[in-house]
């Protein structure tokens, strides 16, 4: 590690005669190609002295990859949103979040109410006050007011998965992040400006500086974080090659040992449904590889109480196949500690293998070491 780390700030400079081709297979010089380098970058440390460095053959990327076979929409089925303004995305009439199940008023139930919601609660009260001939001479005639932020057929509901205001803007709300809920968000192919839209956090990108480090506990490398995060907030995408449900099977057969390969895949399958209008979604679903290549959070390891959740994010709706999955806070971090989270999350069938002990034999066991832990991985 102490060679490669020295080689590259003595030997990789820009006015250097070394081979491209070194500079390019160089992962300190991969990280430093990304355009968020300089405000939060990734550092490579082994405090360890085991003398292990990052696999040779591994490329760090900063968006993913479509392999062979896998092809996004075509420009004739894209969509996106003409709100007027940024404020407009927040709300259910915009069209990227036509598919958000459910609406809220509220900041959320953890204690943030945003001003809008505030005042219409308080519109209501006051109807509430008035005499009964006076709320309905008002509805007859239409002379009555209307609640706050809203059109006179009904108040505008606010479906973004976001906090708007205050400390907590940007961060999931509560709702979303105690459940497995898809994230809509706006994108390219919208009216509203990407620095200002408040729905385009994972569009954005990475906003944390992070650090891959060498565990001394025989988990391999991990990842920590560099700087403390809060509750609901986000810290990357996990990249890698997107393939063909048929490419998995044949890279998981072709592996030494199958199950070590599932490290590395995940099937995009939230939106998967057999019943479903578009045939993308039918069968089985792509997987991302990123065993080979992928961004920093490919070496964040498991736990079976973990820190973080991947979410599905999804910005042009005719891209559902190959959204993305995005990783956020469940609770607050400390600077410096290291970053998990839940490599079979949501599949009840793994838990109850772990529990049997016919099939622990053939499992792969668990060292997250968390009180949690369950012992076994699948």
């Amino acid at each position: 590690m102490e060679a490669a780390t020295e080689r590259h700030f003595y030997q990789h400079s820009d006015d250097s005669d070394v081979p491209q081709a070194e500079r390019e297979s160089c992962h300190f010089c991969q990280l430093r190609a990304f355009a968020t380098h300089k405000t939060f970058p990734i550092t490579i440390v082994n405090e360890t002295h085991d003398g292990a460095v990052l696999p040779s053959n591994f490329r760090f990327i900063d968006h993913s990859v479509l392999g062979s076979g896998v092809t996004p929409a075509e420009d004739d089925f894209r969509t996106g949103c003409d709100c007027p303004n940024e404020e407009a995305c927040m709300y259910a009439d915009c069209k990227c979040l036509d598919e958000v199940e459910g609406s809220d008023d509220e900041e959320e139930r953890d204690g943030e109410v945003d001003k809008e919601a505030e005042e219409i609660a308080q519109w209501y009260e006051n109807q509430r006050k008035k005499p009964e001939w006076a709320r309905l001479r008002g509805s007859r005639d239409g002379s009555g007011d209307t609640p706050p932020g809203s059109a006179v057929n009904g108040q505008r509901k606010k479906r973004f998965a976001y906090h708007s205001q205050g400390a907590k803007a940007g961060l999931l709300r509560g709702s979303y992040v105690n459940s497995r809920a898809p994230i809509y968000e706006c994108h390219e192919g919208c009216r509203c400006n990407k620095s200002l839209c408040p729905n385009r956090v994972v569009e954005r990108g990475r906003e944390v500086p992070l650090q891959i480090f060498r565990t001394d506990d025989g988990r391999g490398w991990g990842v920590r974080t560099m700087r403390g995060l809060k509750r609901g907030q986000f810290v990357d995408r996990y990249l890698g090659e997107v393939i063909t449900p048929e490419e998995a099977d044949k890279r998981r057969h072709n592996a030494s040992k199958a199950q070590r390969k599932d490290v590395y895949l995940f099937g995009l399958d939230k939106f998967t449904d057999p019943e479903s209008m578009d045939p993308r979604l039918v069968g089985a679903p792509l997987e991302v590889d990123g065993e080979f290549m992928s961004g920093p959070t490919r070496f964040i390891n498991h736990s079976c109480g973990p820190n973080l959740r991947i979410f599905a994010r999804v910005g042009d709706h005719a891209d559902k196949h190959i959204h993305d999955l995005a990783l956020f806070a469940i609770r607050d971090i400390a600077k410096g500690e290291e970053l998990t989270f839940d490599y079979v999350d949501g599949q009840e069938e793994v838990a109850s293998n772990a529990k049997d002990e016919k099939l622990q034999g053939e499992m792969t066991r668990c060292l997250c070491g968390s009180a949690k832990c369950r012992g076994y991985l699948w």
